[in-house]
Formats: structure tokens, C-alpha cells, sequence
């Protein structure tokens, strides 16, 4: 008997301190819960709108997805405005005059089209009290600086640096006398200039390469495909390719599988879906991801510090990853 008793006095301890710790877990669970909610509930009013140059390339189609999430987790909300293509500059000034003008936001996260023509607007935005953050592309602090636009944090990559790594992948494997085309971003864009000058230089560094041609196809793959079309019938023998993005790059790409120029490394910048499909079959060579997911996320969240008073870097660098074959 007193076995049995001891027994069943040990499976209702045993029973009791389980309800207990059920009990703890439970109330932690539902601190969490509360808290979570009690933060996005005090972000609810917080508009901030995140404005790209269009959302006909995939690479802003990222960026947009981790803005989102970063809205989500943060509970504030997010106002998505893109051109129509990378190259509409004058629509993009136009939207950022008509979030001023509307006064509905407390912030601006932008991936601009050009590194000078957004200033006077942006500008404008600050001294309405709308907060503004650099992504992707820079804007040009000489301008700025004299335009009075300041303390715009900048995330993006060092893209000079990685498009030397970009190039230098392809460089590297060549041992005789070879010529080098380059497709150019929007010259008006301070990182298509810095992915040129990083080409060059890989390219500059092998004593057998010559650059023979650069021409900007806009960041488009019907230009990319155009241009390189001009570009190889003038210059029939250019062996390696350094596209300033993917897009740019598979245009090159659909003129090399009509005419059978297997004998072409491309090099590329983005690692968009199709330039990785691109990389397995053998018509590109490398690529770099920027992660935009990540820019258009850490821009919502350093917009949201700013809007509450908080300090923030002056610049932010992601590493710009090597995607090759």
C-alpha cells in the first residue's frame, strides 16, 4: 500500500510541475505575442514609401519583397512607387513631388534613376520633414552637398569592387591576345559608372586584353541585344563580354545563341532568376548578387529609426557575392 501511495503521490507531482511549466511557457508565449502586437500597433501611423526605378526587372521585384517584409515585421506602412522602366527619370522626380506635395508619408527609401536630377526633389522632401534614404544606386554627394540635401544614409554594395570581381573571373582565364566589349547601366547612374570602372580595371590587369568597345544598352534587354548586335559587327572578334547588369547581359546572350557564339564569356552583375538559369547553361559565366531583398528591407527599418529619432550609419555595405558556374 504505501508503495502504491507513493506512487501515485509521484505521478501528481510529476503532473503538477508539468501544469507549472505548461503554465510558465504559456504566459511567455502570450508576453511575446503582445509585445509584437504592441509595437506594430504603435508603428500603424507610420507611412514610409520605398520608390524604385520600375518593376519590369526582377532585381526590384526583390527589393520590393523585402521592404515588404520588413513592413510586416515592423507594422508600419509601406508605399510602393516605380517609373515605368529604368530609364524614366522625369516620372520618378514627379512621384517623389507628389509625395511631398500629398504629405502623407514620414519617409522616402530610394533606389534612383539618376544621381543628380532626384536631388532638387529629395530636397524638397526634407524640408517638408519626410526623411530620406539612399538604396542602391548613390546619389551624388557633390551635388547634394551643394543642393543642401544631407544626412542621407546610403545602403547598397561597393559596386566598383564587384564588378571587378565579376569581370576578373572571366579575365583571368584568358592567355593570348583578346579583345573586351563592355555594355554600360545609364551613364547619369553613379553605379553603372563605378561598374565600368571596375570591368576596366579587371580587364586592365591582364596584358593580353584589349577593350575595343563600350556602349550603354540603358540596363534593358532589348537594348542589350541591340547593342551587342552593332557591336559585334563591328568588332567580330570580342571573346569576353562584361554586362554592367543581367538584363543588359541576356540581351547579349539571345544575339549569341542566334549566331552561335559559344566562344563568348559574358560576365554580368544581379543574379536574377534568368541569368542564374543562364549561368547552368553555359552562356554566362558569373554574375554578383546584390542582395536587393536585403537593401529594400535594412531601408525600411533605418527609415523607421529615423522617423523615431534614433541614430543610423551615415553608409551601409553588403557584400556583393559571387554567383559563377
Amino acid at each position: 500500500m504505501r508503495r502504491i501511495f507513493s506512487s501515485v503521490l509521484f505521478v501528481f507531482a510529476a503532473l503538477f510541475l508539468n501544469a507549472c511549466e505548461e503554465s510558465e511557457k504559456s504566459e511567455t508565449t502570450s508576453s511575446i505575442t503582445k509585445d509584437e502586437e504592441k509595437t506594430a500597433s504603435s508603428n500603424s501611423d507610420i507611412q514610409i514609401a520605398l520608390v524604385m526605378k520600375t518593376l519590369t526587372n526582377p532585381f526590384f521585384i526583390a527589393m520590393e519583397k523585402g521592404a515588404r517584409k520588413a513592413e510586416k515585421e515592423l507594422g508600419i506602412t509601406l508605399l510602393v512607387k516605380t517609373a515605368a522602366q529604368e530609364t524614366s527619370t522625369a516620372q520618378q522626380v514627379s512621384i517623389v513631388e507628389r509625395l511631398v506635395r500629398e504629405g502623407n508619408v514620414q519617409a522616402i527609401v530610394i533606389a534612383p534613376s539618376d544621381s543628380v536630377k532626384l536631388i532638387p526633389s529629395l530636397k524638397k522632401a526634407q524640408d517638408k520633414g519626410i526623411y530620406v534614404i539612399n538604396i542602391d544606386n548613390s546619389l551624388d554627394l557633390a551635388f547634394s552637398k551643394k543642393a543642401g540635401l544631407e544626412k542621407v544614409p546610403f545602403i547598397s554594395i561597393d559596386n566598383e569592387q564587384s564588378a571587378y570581381l565579376s569581370a576578373k573571373y572571366i579575365a583571368n582565364s584568358v592567355k593570348i591576345p583578346t579583345e573586351v566589349g563592355i555594355l554600360e547601366g545609364i551613364r547619369e547612374a553613379e553605379n553603372a559608372n563605378q561598374r565600368k570602372r571596375g570591368a576596366m580595371k579587371a580587364f586592365g590587369e591582364n596584358p593580353n586584353l584589349k577593350i575595343v568597345a563600350s556602349e550603354t544598352a540603358h540596363w534593358k534587354i532589348d537594348e542589350g541585344y541591340e547593342v551587342a548586335k552593332e557591336m559585334f559587327r563591328k568588332y567580330p572578334d570580342i571573346n569576353l563580354l562584361f554586362c554592367a547588369n543581367d538584363m543588359m547581359a541576356l540581351g547579349a546572350i539571345e544575339y549569341l545563341k542566334e549566331t552561335g557564339r559559344k566562344d563568348v564569356l559574358v560576365a554580368a552583375f544581379d543574379a536574377i532568376d534568368d541569368a542564374r538559369l543562364a549561368l547552368k547553361e553555359g552562356w554566362l559565366k558569373v554574375t554578383i548578387d546584390q542582395q536587393p531583398g536585403k537593401q529594400g528591407y535594412l531601408g525600411v527599418v533605418l527609415a523607421l529609426d529615423l522617423i523615431r529619432g534614433k541614430d543610423v550609419a551615415d553608409v551601409t555595405m553588403l557584400e556583393g557575392l559571387v554567383i559563377s558556374e
